[in-house]
C-alpha cells in the first residue's frame, strides 16, 4: 500500500492510498470493546477478577447500568446492562460480534491461562494450534465468546 508521509492538518500523521484512490488517515490500534451483558456487576466483577483489571467507571442511570474497566496496559473493556430489554444468551450464529480474542505473548503464558481457567472450572478449549496462531477458547458467564490467542510466531 503507497504511503503518503504527511497530512496537511497533522505534519505528523501518515496517510495511505485507499483501493479507491483516495488518500486517508489511518488507524493505530484499538482503543476498547464493550459488551451487552445480563448483570453488569457480575460481569465486572468476572473480567476484574479473571484479568486483573480496574473499574474506572461505574454509571446507572435509567434502563442502563455501565461498567468501564481498564487493564494496567491500558486496554480497556465495558460492560453494559439494558433493564428494559429482553434476556438472550449471546450466540456467535447472530449478527454482530462473533468472538473477542485477548493477545498473549508466550507459549507458557497460554499455559498458564489454560492452568487458570481449570483452577476457576471455566470451561475452555484445550490449547489448539491454528495457522495463523494457537488459541484456547472461552465463555465468559453471559455466553460472550473469548479467546486467549497467541499470534503465529510468538
Amino acid at each position: 500500500m503507497e504511503t503518503r508521509p504527511r497530512s496537511a492538518a497533522d505534519p505528523e500523521r501518515t496517510l495511505r492510498l485507499t483501493r479507491y484512490g483516495r488518500w486517508m488517515a489511518d488507524i493505530s490500534g484499538a482503543h476498547h470493546i464493550a459488551f451487552t451483558v445480563r448483570d453488569a456487576d457480575r460481569s465486572a466483577a468476572w473480567y476484574s477478577d479473571l484479568l486483573g483489571l480496574q473499574t474506572l467507571l461505574e454509571r446507572d442511570e435509567e434502563g442502563v447500568s455501565v461498567r468501564v474497566l481498564a487493564h494496567p496496559s491500558g486496554w480497556i473493556l465495558g460492560v453494559r446492562q439494558f433493564h428494559d430489554k429482553p434476556d438472550s444468551d449471546f450466540s456467535e450464529f447472530r449478527t454482530g460480534l462473533d468472538h473477542f480474542a485477548f493477545t498473549v505473548d508466550s507459549r507458557e503464558q497460554l499455559e498458564a491461562w489454560e492452568t487458570e481457567l481449570a483452577a476457576r472450572s471455566i470451561t475452555y478449549s484445550p490449547i489448539n494450534e491454528t495457522p495463523i496462531g494457537t488459541v484456547i477458547a472461552f465463555r465468559d458467564p453471559d455466553n460472550i465468546a473469548l479467546e486467549f490467542w497467541l499470534p503465529l510466531g510468538g
